[in-house]
């Protein structure tokens, strides 16, 4: 099997070389087209394609449009590898593709040739910043010069503006804003709300971030408000009274955290109860459960910030803050009781989709990235994607330097600030990378302390992002940042720079993901300039500590000297123990996104179920025949329920649906007495469908459907968002038996 798909790959990247080179052919056929020729030769395309011809008849002419009408716009002339990997998108798999290597224009060649079927196009990026600098930027004035309109899609956009964007041949968005477009448009009243047209080409950008990081965590929309406030402080104030490493344990591999006996029992005392793993304490156990993770488990200023009075959680693996958004189940509520600031409700979920689920609705599907070959199974077993590498168009000449590992924290960071002045000294720029706020602010004080000066980049601070990024490469400077800087951006040297060996990349400590250090590293050495890299880690790093534990610490300590005479270690054997740890953790990942996909799955059709229902619903001019269909099923199932081994119970019947589908009095015994089932059925059909047509006969045909389309979505709503809530709690309930069957 890994043989077939070695040599898939080598086939498809041969016959990509060869389209290229096609492609490139052209190369004098459009030099000579005037600004209305490439306008023209794409109404030529479109008309094609109305006509029967496919994508593929006209791709090499279509991509040596787009070359030269990117060569006349941005003044660059794509490249053999940049080809490759727009022909590799349009198959539908991920082009991986280094730092440097051109991607957004290597997207842009794929979305023109799509976009001429007249269905759109979407290129999904992983923030707003990315999405409105490629729209606003000259890349965007490509699809102006060759006639295709070009839309911008995010979160402060009203209604019409979003469906402006979504009418675009090419639309640039991010992945939550299109995932939460596609909830809100299948719960509005009226179809005239929606914004989304039929999803048909996604083009996503750092599809490893998107697809494989973001999957873990789904999207959700609240409403409902419940008052719970209170309850969550007294979770609050009951866990902070808890003993370190005596009333719970912290599973520092998995960060899991649960209460031990005497935990237990010291909360039941708190509350007055004799068990708090009774069921009717369910409410109460998650709460507490919620108030151990938020105080011993998350961190402020690495998991979340807090701004203006609240709580803002900051995206793990771009460093951005993710504004708007909350995390589920009660967790925001509980770090909101711990930090002290206002409690906001908590509420009940209305509609729910996993990122896997709502890309792959998508009709086609592909993406790039300079990282995603260590995640190729996850892409082929759920997205049917294949990972293809494409060859760099430069040979990489930077310096991967391997890691040094110190024994303690503290020798670490004076090592970093010894070869950070080192090279500021020189003028050598560097880019200093950290995996949260907290580190990007300990080291700038280090660095102040050196008289080394710097920028910081990182979520508190991200209002400079694009100034800071643009000066990053020049002499002399020095960034630190967290992992905005490591996705979709493009240091480009300064003047010298190249003569004192280009950009230097430092990372303070390896993250969890090995892609997230790959995308690092690639920040440095693109299009064959040179380059160095290195990370220092130490034993007490968080990696380190949930996978080495005090062994390892003793042994590094044992390796490497104490206090001033310490010497850090470069080892082989340690950096295989680094890659293990977080093959190990990328396995752990992998296996709760499997798990929140198979949540999902099992709700996914019963959605599409309730989906097709509203949309049907909406888009029909009369929908009668669903409202009576949909109320003599209710009736069925009412008359049902009253059915014994005699035969119906009249009077019960009639005492249940008094007041309930009539009003009191409507239905007597003497009207269905002595009636069979289906008879009973038919008299109460007959009379619920009396009453409705009465109520509705006051308004005008056209009102009297817009009436019954209303009330019906609303009634399908209302139990779909019951539906969801039960199913939440009943995860819970499988959580806690999961829990239980561990501990026994």
């Amino acid at each position: 099997m890994l043989k077939q798909m070695f040599d898939l790959s080598l086939r498809e990247l041969k016959e990509a070389g060869k389209i290229a080179d096609k492609v490139l052919a052209l190369e004098p056929k459009y030099k000579n087209f005037t600004e209305e020729e490439f306008k023209q030769r794409t109404a030529e395309f479109k008309e094609a394609i109305k006509n029967g011809s496919s994508l593929d008849d006209i791709l090499v002419d279509a991509f040596a449009l787009v070359r030269e009408a990117a060569l006349r716009v941005t003044n660059e002339l794509a490249y053999k590898t940049q080809v490759i990997g727009a022909y590799i998108l349009h198959g539908g798999n991920i082009a991986e593709m280094r730092t440097g290597e051109g991607k957004t224009l290597t997207g842009i060649f794929t979305a023109y040739l799509n976009a001429l079927s007249g269905n759109g196009v979407h290129i999904i990026t992983v923030n707003e910043y990315l999405a409105a600098r490629e729209t606003e930027g000259t890349y965007g004035q490509i699809y102006g010069f060759l006639g295709l309109t070009l839309g911008l899609n995010i979160r402060v956009l009203t209604k019409q503006e979003k469906r402006d964007a979504y009418a675009c041949d090419i639309m640039y968005s991010t992945n939550s804003e299109v995932g939460f477009d596609y909830l809100r448009d299948h719960m509005v009243i009226f179809k005239h709300d929606m914004v989304q047209r039929p999803l048909n080409y996604a083009i996503i950008d750092e599809v490893d971030s998107i697809l494989v990081d973001e999957a873990r965590t789904p999207l959700i929309i609240s409403g409902g408000q419940k008052k719970t406030q209170s309850l969550y402080k007294q979770a609050n104030m009951a866990v902070k009274s808890l003993r370190t490493d005596i009333d719970f344990d912290i599973d520092v591999k998995t960060k899991a955290i649960q209460l031990t006996e005497e935990g237990m029992s010291r909360i039941e005392r708190s509350f007055g109860i004799e068990n708090l793993y009774d069921l009717k304490f369910v409410s109460l156990l998650h709460r507490i459960n919620n108030a151990l993770r938020a105080n011993y488990v998350m961190a402020k200023d690495v998991d979340y910030v807090v701004q203006d009075n609240q709580v803002i959680i900051v995206d793990q693996f771009t460093g951005r803050l993710m504004q708007g958004r909350q995390f589920s189940e009660g967790l925001h509520q509980a770090l909101e009781s711990k930090e002290n600031v206002e409690v906001k409700k908590e509420t009940t979920t209305m509609a729910t989709i996993t990122y896997q689920n709502f890309f792959r609705m998508y009709k086609k599907l592909s993406g790039m990235t300079g990282t995603a070959k260590t995640e190729e199974e996850e892409f082929r077993n759920i997205y049917n994607m294949y990972v293809m590498e494409v060859p760099t168009n430069r040979p990489i000449i930077r310096q991967d330097m391997p890691d040094l590992l110190f024994s303690t924290m503290e020798s670490k960071y004076k090592a970093i600030a010894k070869e950070i002045k080192g090279r500021y000294d020189k003028g050598q720029p560097m880019l200093v990378g950290t995996v949260s706020i907290e580190t990007s602010e300990l080291l700038s004080r280090l660095l102040k302390k050196h008289g080394v000066k710097h920028d910081v980049l990182n979520a508190k601070q991200h209002e400079r992002e694009a100034e800071i990024v643009q000066n990053a490469g020049q002499k002399g400077s020095v960034t630190i940042a967290t992992n905005m800087a490591g996705r979709g951006t493009d240091i480009k040297l300064g003047e010298g720079v190249v003569e004192l060996g280009g950009l230097a990349v430092i990372g303070t400590e390896r993250h969890e993901s090995r892609r997230i250090d790959n995308q690092l590293r690639g920040r440095s050495g693109r299009q064959g300039d040179p380059g160095y890299t290195r990370f220092y880690l130490s034993a007490d790093d968080e990696l380190m500590v949930r996978f080495g534990g005090d062994r390892f610490k003793s042994m590094v300590e044992r390796l490497s000297g104490s206090g001033d005479n310490e010497k850090p270690i470069e080892s082989k054997m340690i950096s295989k123990t680094v890659e293990a740890a977080q093959k190990r953790i990328e396995g752990n990942n992998f296996d709760q996104r499997k798990t929140i996909l198979q949540y999902d799955e099992v709700i996914r059709k019963q959605r599409e179920v309730i989906y097709n229902q509203r949309e049907e619903l909406l888009i029909k001019e009369n929908v009668d025949d669903i409202v009576f269909g949909m109320i003599d099923s209710s009736v069925s199932d009412t008359v049902s329920a009253y059915i014994n081994e005699n035969g119906v119970d009249y009077e019960a019947l009639v005492k249940g649906v008094d007041g309930d589908l009539f009003v009191p009095g409507t239905l007597a015994v003497e009207d269905i007495d002595g009636k069979n089932v289906q008879e009973v059925n038919e008299i109460i059909k007959d009379l619920v469908h009396d009453v409705l047509r009465l109520k509705t006969s006051k308004f005008p045909t056209e009102t009297e459907n817009e009436f019954l389309k209303a009330v019906t979505l609303r009634v399908v709503d209302t139990y779909w968002t019951e539906h969801i809530d039960k199913m939440k709690v009943l995860r819970q309930r499988i959580s806690l038996k999961t829990n239980a069957k561990a501990k026994t």
